[in-house]
């Protein structure tokens, strides 16, 4: 699933052709998502749009008329590509832009989500977006903020970086690659982590999202940017997906687990 990084690549990447542009319509050829498509879509047309944002994983393209919430799932992606550009299986919407590209939203799993709000409703406002965590990039995150959080709860502190109630966008690459940076033990109850070790978290949460920010993303089995370039993050990763290599700082063998999906860890490192 794209995670936070994959999601922030997309959004940069689509947001020139869009913010001061218009959207001439959208094409719905498949309407059938795991939540089904606004049927709003298939009528809307000439919409001005001022702003693409991010909440947690959902991108939000804002207009005059109201705004489209936007979720990639599990195997989404979208691409600009030129309104010539011949369907190909999966491709399941079109967002045409007047005088402009086309960005087309494929999703083989069909996990996605597009939804239209109106003008009136504020998808920000919407139970799904209320309930998520801090942004993980933004400067209101703290050790302290993180700290606080994590001590409400005694299941594994991987588990917890990976509820969005506790903060968006650390999925489980992220988790793995984070932790072994602090060198914290994925196993260790989230509450008797420190703030202190919070403080250290939140550094290597920054860190390793902005370079893999920087560098595309992460591409395991089939994300791509809006270019249809795969991430390249996926060559700086130490521990994720490295079961029985030697750790790049002590030389142990990383180990493997499943803390609700695969954890990579190195068990010297990570006492």
């Amino acid at each position: 699933m794209p995670e936070l990084p994959e999601v922030e690549v997309t959004r940069r990447g689509i947001a020139p052709a869009l913010i001061d542009h218009t959207i001439s319509h959208f094409v719905v050829r498949f309407p059938r998502l795991r939540t089904p498509v606004s049927p709003e879509f298939a009528h809307l047309r000439d919409l001005p749009v001022t702003s693409v944002d991010r909440r947690g994983k959902y991108i939000i393209i804002r207009t005059g008329s109201g705004s489209a919430l936007i979720h990639l799932g599990m195997s989404g992606h979208l691409h600009l590509v030129s309104p010539d550009t011949p369907v190909i299986k999966h491709d399941h919407i079109d967002i045409v832009i007047a005088g402009g590209p086309v960005i087309r939203f494929n999703d083989q799993r069909r996990f996605g989500l597009f939804e239209w709000f109106p003008g009136n409703r504020d998808p920000l406002a919407d139970p799904r977006l209320l309930k998520l965590g801090p942004e993980p990039l933004e400067d209101s995150f703290t050790g302290k903020a993180l700290h606080e959080r994590l001590s409400r709860s005694r299941t594994a502190v991987k588990k917890a970086l990976m509820d969005n109630e506790v903060l968006v966008g650390v999925g489980n690459i992220y988790a793995s690659e984070v932790l072994f940076a602090s060198g914290i033990s994925p196993f260790r109850k989230a509450c008797e982590v420190t703030e202190r070790e919070c403080a250290v978290l939140v550094k290597n949460i920054r860190e390793i999202l902005e370079k893999s920010i920087a560098r595309g993303g992460t591409t395991i089995h089939d994300f791509s940017g809006s270019d249809g370039s795969p991430g390249e993050y996926v060559s700086e990763l130490r521990v994720y997906g490295k079961k029985g290599q030697p750790c790049p700082v002590c030389g142990a063998p990383i180990e493997h687990a499943v803390l609700s999906r695969s954890s990579y860890y190195c068990p010297r490192c990570q006492k």
